[in-house]
């Protein structure tokens, strides 16, 4: 590797990496919150099979999965300002990435739900409990134990889409690293290095994953016993 290569990395690794810190992760985790929000209401929407509601949650559902979502950020910052809504680059991304990723998550939610088994939902209301009780402290926390390992692919593949909003001008890491890349013209090693940022994110996410299903597995062999 020739020394004025080698100098781009360096410099840039570090751009390339505040860029993650202060544009990617808070872009990931703003859209994985409101998505997972999205996707919690619209499982029980499902789940409670509220009339209208539900088929609604369908159409939305169906509608962005069968949608790219590179096209729906660029309907949301490009297409909505013709209809007089302007709204920011980051906002931009942030609702599309978690309008995009509520639907994903919603189908993980709502098989999670479902695979509580029926009889603990009759037992609570026997007890005297509201739908909504048996919700929060007898089916959301089992379904939650059950989907996490499915959110947290979730959230890593939401880390790397989030590389799709420099189509829609937003700074992040690959925006920084393209427009290295543009003034260097060296443009394989730099698009290398920041798949390497993206592989140290993604790494740590799945480190953090690995720890807490060991602790939920451990907690589920306490309430076995």
């Amino acid at each position: 590797m020739d020394s004025e290569l080698w100098g781009i990395l360096t410099d840039s690794f570090g751009k390339i990496l505040m860029a993650g810190i202060r544009t990617t992760i808070p872009l990931t985790i703003i859209a994985f919150s409101f998505g997972l929000i999205i996707a919690l209401i619209t499982a029980l929407v499902q789940y409670a099979k509220v009339p209208v509601l539900r088929q609604i949650a369908r159409f939305y559902i169906w509608l962005i999965r069968g949608t790219p979502l590179l096209v729906q950020l660029a309907i949301i910052f490009y297409g909505l300002p013709a209809l007089g809504i302007r709204v920011d680059a980051f906002a931009a991304a942030a609702v599309g990435l978690s309008i995009c990723e509520g639907a994903y998550m919603a189908e993980t939610l709502r098989g999670s739900l479902e695979a509580v088994d029926p009889g603990q939902s009759e037992a609570g209301y026997c007890v005297g409990l509201s739908f909504w009780q048996i919700m929060a402290q007898v089916v959301l926390p089992q379904a939650f134990r059950t989907a996490f390992p499915a959110l947290s692919n979730s959230l890593i593949s939401l880390l790397k889409d989030t590389s799709l909003a420099a189509n829609i001008t937003v700074v992040e890491m690959f925006m920084t690293t393209q427009r290295i890349a543009g003034r260097t013209y060296r443009f394989m090693p730099l698009y290398i290095e920041v798949a390497i940022v993206y592989l140290i994110f993604c790494s740590i996410i799945t480190m953090i994953q690995h720890r807490v299903e060991k602790r939920l597995n451990r907690y589920q062999a306490k309430e076995a016993h």
